[in-house]
Parts: C-alpha cells; structure tokens; sequence
C-alpha cells in the first residue's frame, strides 16, 4: 500500500472529525469529501449531502461495486472528556466523534477507490458513495441516491467490524400496537379493562418462537419497549397502546413477520415502516471467499445499518469495533485505519482485477 494512501485518508479524518455532521446536518463534511475527491482529480456528484463517484474509466458493459459509507455522526454522549471536535492522537488511538462510526470506514473506503480509480485493467466498476442520514435512517441518504448509481452488483458497506466478514445483519421493524377495551369508573364492575386485554399479547411477544431461525443471526427477537395506558386511577383505560422492537433475520421477509404477528394478537398491529430490511450475501460470493482467505471470520451482525436499504448482497466490513460506537471519547486505533486500507484493497484485488 502506497503510504501516501494512509496519510491522506488519516488528514480526512481528522478534518471529518473537526465538522459538525450531525445527522441532516452533512453539508460541511460532504463539502470536505468532495473537495478531497477534486484535488486528486476525481469528477464526483452531489445531491444534498451525499457525495458519489465513478472509477475513471467506467465501463456501462461492466458490473458495478459499490463501496458505501456514512459521514453523519450522532450527538455526542454527555460524558465526553475530550473536545469531540477535536481530532486527538493518543497512545495509538485518533479519538474524536465519528472516528470509529464510521469515519475510519469512510476515508479507507475513499483510499482504496483512489488506490483503484485510474487503473484499466478492472473487471468491475467501481462507485464510491459517502453518504448522509445513516444514524436515522433516514430517506435522504444511500436510499436517495442508489438509483443514480446505476445497476450495482453487490455492495461494501463501511461500519467497524474489526475487519471481519459480516455476511448477514439484522432488520428493525417497529410495532405500534393498540389493545382495545371500555372505559368505565374504577370503582365499579363495568368497563373492560384494555391493560388487562393487552397482557396475552404482550406475553405472546415475550415467549413466541419463529419455527425458522437465521444460520447467522439465530431467532428473531422481539421487545415490548413502551406500554401507554389509563388518564388517571379511577377510570378503567379503554386503550392500551404499547411497542415492540422486532429484530428481523435473513429467515423471514417483513411482510411475513407481520402476517404471523397479526394471526396470532388481538391488538392492532401497525408497522411503523418496513424498510429497514434483513440483508445477507452467500458464503460462496468471491467477496466472501477472497475475505475467507485473508484469515477473516464471518458473522452476523445484529446492528442495523446501510444494509438494511439495499436490495443487492453486501458484505459489512471496516476498521474499528462496534462496541466503541456511540460511546463518550469514540475513538479508533492508528494501526486499525492503515489495516482497514490494506484489507480492503486485498479483499477486493482478486475480485475485480483481471
């Protein structure tokens, strides 16, 4: 690996680091990446804060890869004991906000589309997109832009695995559920009460289990997480509202989780969206295998990410640890970024090189 690679990509990430991004709020980082990209000569495209391009010598009659990560943040834990603006070297570490989610996925993920942008002699294109909104999954970020990509064969998504092989992740769906009963005065034998109706489902969620279960990410999980009832002690509650985090496995599609949920509760069951989708790609897809071969370990991931808004197999790998996400003084390891680099590059060279 050229070390100029990991010198530029380190300099972006501090300079990532030292922006405010949260999520909605990208338009300074996107402005860096782009202007990172323009320097090294690199056409790139913009639609509000996503930032995209293409290998130089893009080819329509070849398949695509497309190399995705975010560059929103979340705010800041209250605990912080270091400026999480400033980018901070340290005992090896680079700690500052976004370092780790998933900033070190991002600029090893630039420095190896640069590593491969002008060569010739590719099998696949490549398409290099830093994307906006992951945090929230929200719809103005990898879902805005992936139908101006063009046709994509399979995907890796930057999020810190520690360099291994997530071949499968979790999806979310989130249940607003009703229980419905009849109000009437504590005091007295009337009413039904819709606390008491909602129990029997509740209990379903807790002790249900799917018949298929996930090679990788095992049974699917659910969680009631907020229960909303009653106005006050003396009136029987009519409604009882509460929610339920499912957690959805490569098993089952959404639309038949909700099937079964619905067959088997009383409650109103809406689904607050279902695009937050399980993904997975086969053991036997040369990205995995050329993965197999640098010594990574396959696992599935139980974090939603990216992922979840492709309908294409992808492959979750980059520096850094997932533990580390979202924690006060974030931070990633210096070796980790020059590691992340070099794996990516010898991931994808028997891939895409002829």
């Amino acid at each position: 690996m050229n070390n100029t690679l990991y010198q530029d990509a380190l300099a972006l990430l501090q300079q990532l680091i030292s922006i405010q991004s949260f999520s909605r709020e990208e338009a300074g980082t996107a402005k860096a990446i782009a202007q990172f990209l323009q320097v090294r000569g690199v056409e790139i495209h913009r639609q509000q804060n996503n930032v995209w391009a293409f290998n130089k010598h893009y080819n329509p009659a070849l398949p695509t890869v497309l190399l995705n990560s975010h560059h929103d943040t979340v705010k800041p834990h209250p605990s912080w004991t270091f400026d999480p603006f400033t980018p901070t070297v340290q005992d090896g570490k680079l700690i500052g906000l976004g370092s780790n989610d998933a900033g070190g996925c991002l600029v090893s993920l630039i420095a190896t589309f640069l590593h491969f942008y002008e060569r010739q002699d590719l099998t696949y294109n490549l398409v290099l997109a830093a994307t906006a909104e992951e945090e929230i999954s929200g719809r103005n970020g990898i879902e805005l832009v992936y139908p101006e990509l063009g046709p994509v064969e399979f995907a890796i998504v930057g999020e810190p695995t520690q360099m291994h092989l997530a071949v499968a992740e979790k999806g979310l769906i989130v249940l607003d559920c009703i229980a419905h009963g009849q109000g009437g005065h504590a005091a007295r034998e009337e009413g039904v009460n819709a606390i008491y109706e909602a129990l029997p489902d509740i209990e379903w969620f807790r002790t249900f289990r799917f018949q298929k279960e996930s090679s990788f990410l095992g049974p699917i999980k659910m969680s009631v997480t907020v229960i909303q009832a009653g106005t006050q002690h003396n009136v029987v509650p009519d409604q009882c509202k509460f929610t339920v985090d499912v957690r959805m496995t490569d098993a089952y599609q959404p639309e038949e989780v909700l099937t079964i949920i619905r067959e088997h509760v009383k409650s109103e069951v809406t689904p607050r969206s279902t695009r937050l989708r399980p993904s997975s790609i086969d053991q036997n897809h040369p990205i995995v295998q050329s993965g197999i071969k640098l010594g990574r370990e396959l696992y599935g991931s139980p974090t939603t990410s990216d992922q979840a808004l492709l309908s294409i197999p992808s492959l979750k790998i980059g520096p850094g640890d997932s533990a580390r996400s979202h924690t006060a003084d974030e931070y990633i390891y210096l070796s980790e970024l020059e590691e992340g680099i070099q794996l990516y590059i010898e991931l994808l060279t028997p891939v895409i090189t002829a």
